[in-house]
Order: C-alpha cells, then structure tokens, then sequence
C-alpha cells in the first residue's frame, strides 16, 4: 500500500487525484498539508485522516511514502524540494514548474534522492492521441508540415473557475499555463522534432491580470509550426487536432469526438475522408506513477514531455511580454 500525504487542495484538479487515489486498491491518502489552514484541514476531516499544519511536520513522518502536489505553481520548486529531500515520491500537477531553472533543480533532487516522480499530462494517454501517434508513426501523412490543437472552455466568462486562477502571483499565467498546457503538450509530441522559437499573443477579454484568450505558434527546424490555442472565454469551442503533413491530413473533435484521416498514402484513405476507430484510454498517470513506485521503474517520457511543456510555456510567457519571439536556446537551465 502506497500512502500518500496530500500537498493543497489549491488546483481544480486536486479531489480529482484524490478519488483516484482513493479508487486505487495499492494507495491512500493518509494525511493532509494545505497552504490554506482552513481549506487543508476541512478536507482532511472530511477524509478522516490527519491535516498538518507544518508541510516539514507532514514530510517528516515515517508512515508517509509518496505525496501529491496541488498547491500553486509558484510553489512547486519548494514543495518538490522537500518532498524529495524527505525520501517522498511524487506525483504533481502540470506544470512540473513554471520555469526550466526550477524544473533542473526538482530533477536534480529527485534523481539524487531516488524517488519517483510522474506529472500528470493526462492526454498523452488518451485513445486519440495512441491512435495519432500510430498513423504518425506509420508515416501516412508524410511530412508533417502544421499541427494545431485547440482546447478552450467558458471558465471566465461564466465564472465557475476559482477566482485563485485568475492570480498571477499563484499561477504564473493563466489560459495558457493552466489550460493551454494540454494543447501544447499534445502539440509538440505530435510535431515529432524540437521546437527552435516560440511566439505568443495573449488577450484579455474578462480583464483579469492574467490571460483568459492565448495562442501560441512554435517554430521547428524542417519548418513545420505548431498552433496552440487555448481560452477560458468559449462556451462551445471544441477540443480540437488538426495535423497537416505533405501527404493526408487527420482531423480529430471537429466538433464531434470523430478521428479523420485523408491520404494519398493508402488507397483506401485517397479519395473521401474516412472515420478511423479510436481505442480505450491506456493506464492513467496516476496509475502509471503507482506501477513506477511499485516496480522500481521511472517515467521517462511522461518527465521528458513534461520538461518540454516547461521549457514552451515559459518561452511563451517571455514572448507575449517582450512581444517577440523567443528561441528555447535562450533559457536559462
């Protein structure tokens, strides 16, 4: 049984973690630290387990294996730190941290502390994104020349999402850091090669200090460009992929949850658009970083996306302040 303390109830997303914990027959959460006394020790009694009022305190206990993090992003370096620091596996929330200086450090201690660590990318693991990266990897499209992903949903402007999401000494950003981490995830894995300069323009519809309408294109070498969008001001943009190569092009969630493909690589693919099957989901990360630990293994694509995802978003981030672009070998590591 992996026993996990609980770093924040901060993110959206951290009941969520909570339930798959909960839902897993190997883990439990044992113990609570929130950064919001009230808000940590509400959900610890609401779990029945102990809230700890010092993150040091909770690190510190013996009974404790592994933690995971929800807390703010501008956090998670010291968080992670300590985590690893105390022997404590980790599984975090996106982003691993806002800037690639902050992400070496966290790797840099949990190499060196031997714990295992997974990042929660979770559509890395859906059934469209294996089914993509199958035709990819079939090369049926050529070479890629465009990928665009899209994600965006009406979180300002109808004002579900909470208000400390719209904090930009929290969060580091908004639309793109938060919600525009999937597209761009999804969007480099689907380019194949690395990206060499990242320009953003960001928009601020609802006036909030972060932005609620971003995009993102990202420049390679063979000349392909990545088109990240991503926004909390749509109430019916759906998730959408595009990807364009020399050859056939897929469509997927245009509006409907249909994969595409129309190439001149396949005979049967040729002359009309044809619906391909999209298989099941593969394990989550969660599920994944449970195996890691269990069997001693590590998460070496999902950390290698996730320090890709890093590197992007604050390229991105300089880029929309500066108003210009920004190549990834300008970053400080």
């Amino acid at each position: 049984m992996i026993r996990i303390g609980k770093i924040s109830y901060w993110h959206v997303h951290a009941w969520d973690y909570t339930k798959q914990a909960g839902a897993h027959s190997d883990a439990e959460i044992v113990a609570v630290w929130d950064e919001n006394q009230e808000r940590g020790k509400e959900a610890a009694d609401q779990q029945g387990v102990p809230f700890y009022a010092s993150l040091d305190e909770m690190l510190a206990q013996d009974d404790i294996d592994a933690v995971i993090v929800d807390a703010p992003t501008y956090m998670h370096r010291d968080v992670m730190l300590k985590a690893a620091a105390a022997g404590k596996h980790i599984f975090t929330e996106k982003v691993l941290a806002p800037t690639l200086h902050e992400v070496n450090e966290i790797l840099d201690a949990v190499d060196c502390n031997k714990v295992k660590l997974t990042v929660s990318l979770p559509r890395l693991n859906d059934g469209y994104t294996l089914a993509i990266r199958d035709i990819l990897d079939q090369e049926l499209l050529g070479q890629v020349t465009q990928v665009r992903v899209r994600l965006s949903h009406n979180g300002a402007t109808a004002g579900w999402l909470p208000s400390s999401f719209y904090k930009l000494e929290d969060c580091l950003g908004g639309a793109l850091i938060d919600l525009g981490c999937h597209p761009m995830y999804l969007t480099r894995l689907f380019l194949q090669q690395d990206v060499e300069e990242v320009k953003a323009e960001f928009g601020y519809v609802t006036g909030k200090e972060v932005e609620d309408n971003a995009v993102a294109t990202l420049s390679t070498p063979s000349g392909a460009i990545g088109i990240v969008e991503a926004g909390f001001v749509n109430n019916f943009s759906p998730f959408s992929v595009e990807i364009h190569g020399t050859e056939g092009s897929i469509l997927y969630g245009t509006p409907d949850e249909k994969l595409l493909i129309r190439t001149s690589r396949k005979e049967e693919y040729k002359d009309a658009w044809v619906e391909l099957p999209v298989p099941g989901p593969r394990e989550s990360a969660f599920e994944q970083w449970i195996s890691h630990i269990q069997q001693d293994t590590t998460a070496d694509e999902n950390v290698a996306y996730a320090v890709e995802l890093t590197k992007l978003m604050e390229a991105a981030n300089q880029s929309a302040r500066e108003h210009r672009g920004i190549r990834l070998s300008e970053l400080q590591g």
